[in-house]
C-alpha cells in the first residue's frame, strides 16, 4: 500500500499534509476513546509499543510485492484492532510506518502523509463498523467468520481505495494508470482470503490462552463483552 516516490510530488503533495492532519486527529480520537473505556496511560502506552513492533515486522519482515502502482503487504489491521483497540492499533500503524521510512526507507518519507492517511482512516472506519457488526454483549474472542471478513474487507477495500485516489490525482486517468490501480486492487484484495482466516487463528488462540491474555496489554473486548 506504499504510495511510491513521483506518484505524488510537487505542489500537489500539500493534500497529503492536510489528509495526514486529519488522520492523526482521528488517532488522537480513538486514542481518547481507549483512554475513556479501557485503558489507562500506562495500559495504552505498553500496547502501542506492541503494535508498532508488529507493524515494523509486518512491513520489513513479512513477504511484500510491488503489484500495479503501489506494493501488497499484509498488515492485519483487523488483527490488531481485534487484539489491541483502536487506539494502540492506530499509534503502532503510524510508528511502525514511521519508523520503517526513517530507518529503512528514508525515499518514502515524502510519502508519509499519503501513506499514514491510507491506514489510519480505513482502521477508523473499521472501529465503527465493529461497533454495529459485533454486539456489545460479544467479545472479540467469540467473533464468527463472517463478521471477521466483513471487518477485513472494510480495512482492505479502504486501502485499496485511498491508494487509487493518490494514483489518480497524481497522474490522472490515462490508461495505464487505470490499468496499474486496477491490478494492484486485484492484487490486494486477494489478502482477504487470508486476513479473516488470521484473525480467528489469532482470536482462537488467545481463547485459548486466556490466562496469558486476559490483561492490560490486550483490549478488554478481547474476553469482556462492551460495558
Amino acid at each position: 500500500m506504499h504510495i511510491e516516490p513521483g506518484v505524488v510530488d510537487g505542489a500537489k503533495l500539500a493534500l497529503s499534509y492536510a489528509t495526514a492532519a486529519l488522520s492523526f486527529g482521528l488517532i488522537g480520537k480513538m486514542a481518547s476513546d481507549t483512554l475513556r473505556k479501557d485503558a489507562n496511560v500506562t495500559s495504552l502506552a505498553g500496547r502501542s509499543l506492541a503494535t508498532t513492533a508488529l507493524v515494523f515486522s509486518f512491513f520489513e519482515i513479512l513477504p511484500h510485492h510491488a503489484v500495479g502502482v503501489s506494493e501488497v503487504h499484509l498488515i492485519l489491521g483487523s488483527t490488531l484492532f481485534l487484539i489491541f483497540g483502536a487506539g494502540a492499533a492506530s499509534i503502532g500503524l503510524a510508528l511502525g510506518l514511521l519508523i520503517q521510512g526513517l530507518f529503512f526507507a528514508p525515499f518514502d518519507l515524502p510519502q508519509y502523509g499519503m501513506n499514514v492517511t491510507t491506514l489510519i482512516v480505513p482502521l477508523f472506519a473499521l472501529s465503527k463498523l465493529a461497533e454495529r457488526l459485533i454486539p456489545e454483549k460479544t467479545a472479540y474472542v467469540d467473533v464468527g467468520y463472517r463478521q471477521a471478513l466483513v471487518l477485513s474487507t472494510t480495512y482492505q477495500g479502504g486501502i485499496v481505495a485511498w491508494v487509487g485516489f493518490w494514483a489518480l490525482y497524481g497522474h490522472g486517468f490515462e490508461a495505464a494508470n487505470l490499468t496499474s490501480i486496477a491490478t494492484f486492487g486485484i492484487a490486494y484484495m486477494s489478502v482477504i482470503t487470508v486476513e479473516p482466516l488470521i484473525d480467528l487463528a489469532v482470536l482462537a488462540a488467545a481463547k485459548a490462552w486466556r490466562r496469558g491474555t486476559d490483561n492490560a496489554l490486550f483490549t478488554m473486548r478481547l474476553h469482556r463483552p462492551a460495558t
